[in-house]
């Protein structure tokens, strides 16, 4: 490494050139995995938070916002839960509103009607858990938002009230809507749309949105088994972010704007050290010609391209947490989560080095008598 610490010395204003460009893409990546993550949380993080290994839709449903287009029957609840690799099942009602507080702040919902008692009934952090009729055990970010326990909140539309008895103590939003949990019966008698104190269709109380299922132990459920008897359409729980509203469009669009970055660091870092490598053809000639083999050069070549993306990256993703952390706490969804600004260092470095390596392997085809001008 004799010649690239060296060369790292006397041209340290191109090399802090190049790791200025290279620490700025690194900055862009870290604000756009808190980005990601943020919008992930703030999408479906009421979903991440259900304790279920799947969720069975009414067959047939469209995948995007499935939770809103899905209506099953509480049968097929009891269908679910009686097959052999399925530990429990209850089934959840789901769905957007717009509501008011009592002081007329306007307040938007997601309503998830669960059965108090079964496996997705949430611990309540705060205040009490699920019980009256018309209690609702809500995301911390609605109490962080100005609401408080004990206070009120009028479903438009149907003009039903509802109390706040409860937090769940973190975020549980659902398409970028603050979940609010509360009894299935209240939900179905709000899902059927009567207004508060009309009578409501007897069938409404017999349906739900999805079926959340939960693996047996040490087994894993056979969804399409389950779905050729029961006559539903599953997903895992994973896959089944995609039915929030806006997940995948959202997803989409941030994971083509990181490729498109990944690859202008590789092209950025290629073109440099392409350059570089022209420029010092020279000196490389007379190495070749004091003995020095392709393989040394090669691996100096590489050491040197390492130490800039190693020292611009680490300086970039510094400067990009520090930001970060500051916008996470703003209400703008964005969290900074180590995996992904790992996975973003990694990258970084790696595709960095793919596109140095093309550009030194130049190197290989340095001949010591043209380099010196001996044609002459």
């Amino acid at each position: 490494m004799f010649l690239a610490l060296r060369e790292l010395h006397y041209a340290r204003s191109r090399f802090s050139l190049m790791g200025g460009v290279v620490a700025l893409i690194a900055v862009l990546m870290v604000m756009l995995s808190g980005l990601s993550s943020g919008l992930v949380n703030d999408g479906v993080s009421g979903l991440k938070a259900q304790p279920a290994d799947a969720f069975a839709f009414a067959e047939g449903t469209k995948t995007d916002s499935a939770f809103s287009r899905s209506i099953v029957d509480l049968s097929q609840v009891d269908a679910w839960a009686d097959r052999p690799d399925v530990a429990a099942a209850a089934p959840l009602g789901s769905m957007l509103v717009n509501a008011h507080s009592s002081t007329d702040v306007p307040v938007d919902l997601a309503l998830f009607g669960v059965q108090p008692g079964s496996f997705l009934e949430p611990a309540a952090a705060e205040g009490q858990g699920l019980g009256a009729p018309h209690g609702i055990v809500v995301s911390q970010t609605v109490l962080d938002d100005g609401l408080a326990i004990g206070d009120t909140v009028t479903i438009d539309r149907v003009g039903l009230e509802l109390t706040i008895i409860g937090s769940t103590g973190n975020q549980h939003t659902f398409g970028h809507v603050d979940v609010a949990y509360l009894p299935l019966t209240t939900w179905q008698e709000i899902h059927s749309g009567a207004a508060a104190g009309e009578e409501v269709r007897p069938d409404a109380y017999t349906e739900a949105s999805a079926i959340a299922l939960q693996a047996a132990d040490g087994q894993s459920i056979d969804l399409a088994a389950g779905d050729s008897a029961v006559g539903t359409s599953s997903k895992t729980l994973v896959e089944s972010f995609g039915s929030s509203p806006g997940y995948t469009a959202e997803t989409s669009t941030l994971m083509l704007i990181q490729v498109f970055l990944y690859a202008i660091s590789a092209l950025v870092v290629g073109a440099f050290f392409t350059v570089w490598t022209i420029q010092r053809r020279p000196e490389l000639a007379v190495l070749r010609a004091m003995g020095g083999s392709t393989g040394y050069l090669l691996r100096d070549g590489l050491a040197q391209a390492l130490i800039v993306l190693l020292a611009s990256t680490l300086v970039g993703v510094a400067i990009g947490v520090g930001s970060g952390a500051l916008l996470a706490s703003t209400p703008m969804p964005f969290a900074l989560e180590a995996p992904a600004i790992g996975l973003a260092f990694i990258l970084l470095i790696g595709l960095g080095l793919i596109g140095a390596a093309f550009a030194i392997a130049r190197i290989a085809t340095v001949d010591p008598l043209k380099a010196l001008g001996g044609q002459r």
